[in-house]
């Protein structure tokens, strides 16, 4: 069975240490496995490293954690060339869409280039789960703050745009990312933002934030809207929800 509806579940979190593979699927993982409606198989997950160049190590640990979880994982490579010549059946063929972190500018060039944002968007209307951490957080918004072009942050706006919104990712571990964020909504230059710290994550339900969830005590989610009158930028913690 199929999501009930176009979900997106956009975090800054979703793995941890195992105890004895490298990674284990964390709580935020495994609420995206939950919510594609599996009954009487595995499930089978889609994991894309494409911002991270598609790292086989990071595969490998990917897949060594689905088999811990009872997950089938497989990779959506695109270098050196995608796996198949036809990426709809492929993305489609699976129950979620897990995109890794690394850098959101190149991630969206290079799916650009393989016709990929048609291809999510299908499987997203079509109720694959689409998730990720990080990168694979800010890529389904509209654009975001990323580290992809050096250590001091830049804004990108052109996102999937799936999610009309700006997204914020590791928002209480990395200093430069609420004051960008802020300035960026304040000027105009992000809409209504939605932010996650480590370990949270936003559910969309189509178009709508469904709730903010959170694998890790104290994490916290955010909305960041522009104040017109004065052109500043507001923030308001969110409720969430423990996984």
């Amino acid at each position: 069975m199929p999501a009930e509806q176009p979900t997106i579940l956009a975090t800054s979190g979703g793995l941890r240490s195992g105890r004895r593979t490298y990674f284990e699927f964390n709580k935020l993982i495994h609420l995206a496995l939950d919510l594609a409606g599996v009954d009487g198989r595995a499930p089978r997950l889609c994991y894309v490293g494409t911002a991270g160049g598609d790292q086989r190590a990071m595969n490998a640990n990917m897949a060594e954690a689905g088999r811990v979880a009872g997950v089938e994982v497989s990779p959506l490579n695109l270098f050196t060339m995608p796996p198949t010549d036809d990426l709809e059946d492929y993305v489609l063929s699976h129950d979620v869409v897990w995109v890794g972190g690394g850098s959101v500018a190149n991630l969206l060039a290079v799916w650009d280039v393989h016709g990929l944002g048609a291809v999510f968007r299908k499987a997203w209307a079509t109720g694959v789960v689409l998730g990720g951490v990080s990168a694979g957080s800010i890529c389904w918004h509209s654009g975001g703050a990323t580290d992809s072009f050096g250590p001091d942050l830049r804004i990108v706006t052109n996102g999937l745009g799936f999610l009309p919104y700006g997204n914020g990712v590791h928002y209480d571990s990395e200093e430069q990312r609420r004051p960008k964020i802020h300035e960026a909504v304040a000027a105009g230059t992000l809409p209504t933002t939605y932010c996650t710290d480590d370990g949270a994550g936003l559910l969309y339900r189509g178009t709508e934030l469904a709730e903010a969830v959170t694998e890790r005590p104290g994490a916290g989610a955010y909305v960041v809207v522009r104040e017109d009158s004065s052109a500043t930028a507001q923030e308001e913690k969110l409720d969430t929800r423990a996984l």
